[in-house]
Parts: C-alpha cells; sequence; structure tokens
C-alpha cells in the first residue's frame, strides 16, 4: 500500500513539473510572438499590404518567381521586392522600447506608424518539410512599423494586438529600415518604357513634328533585316546604315523613365501635353502590343549656357515623356534614351558623319 502511495506521488509530482514546464514554454513562446517580425521563409510569401493612416495603400502580389504586381496595375520593381523580402528575413530585436517611453511611442505609431501584413503559402498538414498537403494562402504576421529611434539606428515595431513596442534593426546594416515598408504605389512600380531584344521588334516608328522630313520607320522583314521607310513620302530606302540601324534598334533591350511627376501642376502639365511634342517613338512588337512614347523639351535651369555664354533654351539633361497609354508623365534622361532620339539623316550612308 505505502509502495503505491509513491507511485501516486510520483506520477503528481511529475504532472505538476510538466505542467509548469509546458506553462514556462507557453509564456516564452509568447514573449517571442510578440517580437517575431522576421518572416524566415520569404520564399513563401504570395502576399504583402502595406498602409497608413492618409489612405495610402500597397499591395505587392506575387505572380511567378521573381515577379509581383502593385495594386494589380503594375508591374513591381524586382530589386525593391527583393530588398523588401531581405529586410523582412534579417529583421533583428536589439531592445524592447523603455517602459517610461512605451505609451509616447505606442500614441506616434497609432497616427504615423505602417500597417503590414504579410501572407504566405502554407500547408495544413506539414510534416518537417517532407509531407505537404493541401496548401493555402494564409496571413501569418501583422505588426506596425514607425519611424526611426534618436541615433537612426532602429525602427519601431509593433505586433497586432500587442502593447510592447520593440526597437528594430537590420544586422551588419547601419540605418533604419522604416522606408523599405513605404506603403507610397509610385516607389514600388517598375519604371520600364521599353524592355525588347532586336527580334522581339516588329517595327519601330520615329516621328518628329517639328521637322516631320526626318521621321521614319524600321520594320522587321525576318532574320534581323529590317526595311528602312521615309515617313514624309513614304519611300523605301535600301540604301541605309545597318549597323546603325542594329544599334539603333539595340538600345530598347532596357529603357526605364527617370521619375513619375503625375502630380504636378495641373495647368502647367496641361500647357507642356498641349504643344507639340519632341519625339513621338511607337514600337510594335512581334505579338502585336504596341507601346509609344511622346516626349518633350524641358526647360532649363536658370543660368545654363552653351560654351560661347549663350543661353540654352532646353535642358541637356532631361526630357518630359508621357507613357503607358498616356496615363503617366514622367522625366527621362538623354544619357539614357539618345541612343533612340535619332533623326533619319543619322542612318543615311551620305550623311554617316552626322551625330545627331
Amino acid at each position: 500500500m505505502k509502495k503505491h502511495r509513491y507511485s501516486i506521488l510520483i506520477v503528481i509530482l511529475l504532472a505538476v513539473a510538466a505542467l509548469i514546464l509546458w506553462l514556462s514554454q507557453s509564456t516564452s513562446t509568447f514573449k517571442r510572438a510578440l517580437s517575431d517580425f522576421a518572416v524566415k521563409d520569404t520564399a513563401s510569401v504570395t502576399r504583402i499590404f502595406m498602409s497608413d493612416k492618409n489612405n495610402n495603400t500597397v499591395k505587392l502580389v506575387k505572380e511567378g518567381p521573381g515577379q509581383w504586381k502593385v495594386n494589380d496595375k503594375y508591374q513591381a520593381q524586382k530589386l525593391t521586392v527583393e530588398m523588401l523580402l531581405k529586410t523582412m528575413s534579417e529583421l533583428a530585436v536589439s531592445q524592447p522600447v523603455a517602459s517610461a517611453a512605451q505609451d509616447n511611442i505606442i500614441r506616434e505609431m497609432a497616427v504615423n506608424a505602417v500597417k503590414v501584413e504579410v501572407y504566405q503559402k502554407v500547408y495544413r498538414i506539414d510534416w518537417g518539410g517532407w509531407i505537404r498537403w493541401f496548401p493555402h494562402e494564409k496571413r501569418t504576421k501583422v505588426f506596425y512599423v514607425g519611424g526611426a529611434t534618436q541615433n537612426n539606428l532602429g525602427s519601431y515595431m509593433l505586433m497586432e494586438n500587442s502593447s510592447r513596442a520593440f526597437v528594430t534593426y537590420l544586422p551588419g546594416f547601419r540605418g533604419f529600415v522604416s522606408p523599405r515598408f513605404s506603403p507610397i504605389e509610385k516607389y514600388w512600380r517598375d519604371y520600364t518604357i521599353f524592355r525588347k531584344q532586336i527580334p522581339e521588334i516588329a517595327s519601330v516608328k520615329v516621328e518628329i513634328p517639328g521637322t516631320p522630313e526626318l521621321s521614319y520607320e524600321l520594320k522587321n522583314n525576318g532574320s534581323n533585316f529590317f526595311t528602312f521607310i521615309s515617313l514624309a513620302d513614304n519611300r523605301i530606302i535600301p540604301d541605309y546604315d545597318t549597323l546603325k540601324a542594329l544599334n539603333f534598334l539595340s538600345g530598347f533591350r532596357n529603357l526605364n523613365f527617370e521619375t513619375l511627376i503625375n502630380d504636378m501642376d495641373l495647368h502647367r502639365k496641361d500647357s507642356i501635353l498641349s504643344s507639340p511634342p519632341f519625339i513621338v517613338i511607337t514600337l510594335t512588337d512581334t505579338a502585336g502590343v504596341q507601346r509609344s512614347i511622346k516626349t518633350w523639351h524641358k526647360q532649363g535651369p536658370e543660368g545654363q549656357t552653351d560654351p560661347l555664354g549663350n543661353p540654352l533654351p532646353y535642358d541637356l539633361d532631361r526630357l518630359y515623356a508621357l507613357v503607358n497609354d498616356g496615363q503617366d508623365f514622367t522625366l527621362i534622361q538623354y544619357f539614357t534614351f539618345d541612343k533612340v532620339l535619332r533623326p533619319k539623316t543619322f542612318f543615311l550612308r551620305e550623311a554617316s558623319g552626322n551625330k545627331n
């Protein structure tokens, strides 16, 4: 009977110990969850949603390996999304916000923080990664990203439904990561205007309204052989510089605008758009998809002169450009686009010495 009592006592003690261990682990897990901002498996991320109190929202949706869409409308900049994913995977916590400062920081974050929602592909049955059944999308993390710490070496972050803010940082990075969680749409958009290899190009039409006799079109006849057409009289010019033409066409491999200026003063913008464009380029690819860009001269900065000291009427570095079917008003750089801003005479053999 005494031995039986000892056995019962041992079982009770073991049960109490197990309960204490379980409670301590649960508490520890709970504490970790309040500061577990990092997303280790970024390959499984399917969607990221960011928003602020000013009604700015960005939804990034994964369409395929390395391919993301912004707000269901635009292709996303690959490098910018990759930087965000890398940031989320490496986020670390340096310390909780001091108790005396908690209330102030949380009040400030309630006004200025960016809400971040992360969705991932998960499995209802997942046995150590060996057996994975029933995949589905699940919202796995929701947290708020506040401003920078006073030393600009960390960012304040807060988990949803938590009252404890933490200071986060990126190991090896001297700065704060808050700007990487921007809910502003234009910062995530891909700035590509043209991205075509020569075999993908069916035709390129270059129209110069101010001097229409310099307008032309190159049409692909197959095997990288292009017909050169003078648009003013619809005349085929057989003897043109094919090497210059191929260099011109190769310039469409990767052409991007510099910045979006859709928010320019409406009166000023309308004034520019109502004036005759400088050059209009229309590229049609072999799939029949057409994309155009209209350009206008930009007024040069005050004091800009030529080598003789004469004031220059136009900016020598940038042009205005209307792209994406007229939806976006942008700035482009001559440095990037000069290779495709060529008049007809550039390709004519008798004008081979012409630089423009």
